[in-house]
């Protein structure tokens, strides 16, 4: 039997916290979703002006980050590569830039969703939550 690492609450509010002054740095409204290695919601942060779809969004960008164990960015590029069967996936929402998942020793332990800005700017806030923890 292997042993892998999972994510802490005290994990979770370092990456929310970081993430969050990532957000508010550069005056982003946005909302910030953290998900254990399943998917499953740790942590949701909707800051100021956030558009309530955002919600939405960066939930389903962490799902998918976490259930693919890759940035959801991949699954946008295969679509916009002409890939469009894709799309019928199941189970895969967030095929938008902002999803990032975390990974430790190899291992995905969870994952960062991003939505409310730019999609690349979406994807530095997730950068930023999981620099914090240092893997």
């Amino acid at each position: 039997m292997k042993s892998k690492a999972v994510l802490e609450h005290a994990d979770v509010q370092i990456i929310a916290a970081a993430a969050q002054a990532e957000a508010l740095k550069n005056n982003w409204a946005v909302t910030i979703a953290i998900v254990d290695d399943g998917g499953h919601l740790l942590n949701l942060n909707r800051l100021d002006n956030a558009i309530p779809v955002s919600v939405y969004i960066a939930t389903a960008k962490a799902n998918t980050a976490a259930m693919g164990r890759r940035e959801s960015k991949v699954y946008e590029d295969i679509i916009n590569g002409g890939r469009a069967s894709f799309l019928s996936a199941p189970h895969i929402e967030g095929m938008l830039e902002g999803g990032l998942p975390i990974l430790k020793d190899g291992q995905c332990i969870g994952a960062v969703g991003v939505s409310g800005v730019k999609s690349n700017e979406d994807a530095q806030i997730a950068r930023a939550g999981i620099a914090a923890l240092g893997l």
